[in-house]
């Protein structure tokens, strides 16, 4: 048993679990047929499928409640209810996290980031830092595996990955294709940006007229099945290998 959610005091104490995990989302408008939700939604699912399969593989990992806001660009934050994380927050919430862990027993950490404005690694070298036995990972679920070879055109948000994902997770959730939007994307003006050799956010009024980037009409349960399968899986694997890592047996 993985999820926080159904665990007891009796089912804790009982358990040995080797590595905790932190799905991290965002509270934001998804184009207009996807919850505000879906990061937070998509990133523990995913989660919970991987944790499940690598204790069927002799490794226990508990899945903690999803951290539900993210950071968020300029212009997303003028929509209604589009909530905006600092990453000084972010920092704050990842010590006491970090904190409670270490004095409960677990000394590793899998941060399961579901937000494309979500960036720990400055955060999490802080925290090496300060805790150097303690060791945190993150990952972009989205990113695991190559979702080129599942979808025509996977979208950065809203798009035909993330629809496809929720559809086969959370179906309910999802509105009838003829109410997507086209998730129609305006380019930057300078080509280093677009090509990303340079970067800064974009703001997301002047670059979506629905919120979404990138086409969902291609999106379907079956390709989100597979995908969310094929990502489960390297994300297991992950897991039994770090269970098994030390700060002294990290390295050849």
């Amino acid at each position: 048993m993985t999820n926080i959610d159904a665990l007891s005091w009796s089912d804790v104490k009982s358990s040995q679990f080797r590595l905790a995990i932190l799905p991290w989302g965002a509270t934001e408008p998804h184009n207009l047929h996807l919850p505000y939700s879906t990061d937070n939604l998509l990133s523990r699912a995913v989660s919970l499928d991987a944790a499940a399969k690598a204790e069927v593989k002799g490794v226990q990992a508990v899945v903690l409640p999803a951290i539900p806001f993210g950071s968020q660009n300029p212009g997303q934050t003028d929509f209604p209810i589009c909530i905006h994380m600092r990453v000084e927050t972010q920092k704050a919430i990842l010590y006491d996290v970090v904190s409670s862990l270490k004095r409960g027993g677990i000394n590793k950490l899998l941060i399961m980031n579901g937000h494309g404005g979500n960036n720990f690694n400055g955060v999490v070298r802080d925290l090496a830092v300060e805790f150097p036995d303690f060791l945190i990972v993150t990952t972009d679920w989205y990113k695991v595996v190559d979702a080129r070879s599942f979808f025509t055109e996977p979208g950065d948000h809203a798009g035909e990955l993330e629809t496809s994902m929720m559809l086969h997770y959370y179906p309910e959730y999802v509105k009838p294709q003829e109410t997507y939007g086209s998730g129609a994307t305006r380019q930057f003006s300078i080509s280093g940006l677009n090509n990303r050799s340079f970067w800064l956010p974009r703001n997301w009024q002047r670059v979506s007229e629905d919120t979404g980037i990138g086409n969902p009409q291609h999106a379907s349960a079956e390709n989100g099945k597979l995908f969310a399968e094929a990502v489960s899986n390297v994300v297991a694997e992950f897991i039994c290998d770090f269970a098994n890592a030390t700060p002294d047996n990290l390295y050849r």
